[in-house]
């Protein structure tokens, strides 16, 4: 059953959402002071919709934006969040990537056998 939008989430909840690891969310509280979960007893941690909505940002700002810890506090603290910055930039797929890679574990394989 689906929660009812505004409703608060568990860590496991928004892990699962964001796709990372519970471990993950609990290092972000450490390094941006914004996110503070409320804790109910046995230190459950209890995600507001603004709660979650900074964790959504902070994941674009690290794992899809390519910032750095350190970049993505800055941009959240400066409020230049929203300022298009370009990331670098992506290398285009190759369509033989997969045959290369494995040609180079062959070679591995081969130089370690000697």
């Amino acid at each position: 059953m689906e929660k009812a939008e505004g409703a608060f989430l568990t860590i496991s909840e928004l892990a699962t959402e964001l796709g990372l690891a519970q471990h993950i969310l609990r290092y972000w509280e450490t390094r941006f002071p914004q996110l503070r979960p409320l804790q109910r007893s046995g230190n459950r941690r209890y995600y507001r919709p603004a709660d979650v909505a900074l964790a959504r940002r902070i994941n674009q700002l690290l794992n899809v934006e390519g910032f750095t810890v350190k970049g993505a506090q800055k941009a959240l603290a400066d409020g230049t969040d929203d300022i298009a910055v370009d990331p670098l930039p992506a290398a285009a797929p190759e369509p033989d990537l997969i045959a290369r890679l494995e040609a180079i574990r062959a070679d591995l394989a081969r130089a370690l056998g000697r």
